[in-house]
């Protein structure tokens, strides 16, 4: 089981920025798939959540209207589009499953983790 990130880089404020989360070694489909991000300094947050059977969404405030999460069966892969990105989105933004058709931001619900990319926004 393997979850791996990618689409993190520098990026000017108001730009965007596309994550992917692929996974490998099972199949995403019975999964919720989360987005978090971790600061420096900072405790991990929840950034947004998908379900895979029922396409079900949830956001963090901080990214309603901003940021989209997306799924792509036949890709076996989730994304995260994030626009209009802030310095304070900075962060390393992680992906990952838990085996539930439930949304969640809750971190510690998720069994599967990737090992997160860097997501740097300069002014």
């Amino acid at each position: 089981v393997q979850l791996v990130e990618s689409g993190g880089g520098l990026v000017h404020a108001g730009g965007s920025l596309r994550l992917s989360c692929a996974a490998s070694g099972f199949a995403f489909d019975d999964y919720t798939v989360g987005w978090f991000r971790q600061a420096p300094g900072k405790e991990r947050e929840g950034v947004a959540s998908i379900s895979r059977i029922d396409g079900g969404t949830e956001y963090a405030n901080f990214g309603k209207g901003r940021f989209t999460i997306s799924s792509d069966n036949a890709k076996n892969t989730v994304y995260l589009q994030m626009n209009n990105l802030t310095r304070e989105d900075t962060a390393i933004y992680y992906c990952a499953a838990r085996w539930s058709t439930r949304v969640t931001l809750d971190h510690q619900a998720y069994h599967y983790w990737g090992q997160g990319t860097q997501v740097s926004v300069s002014s």
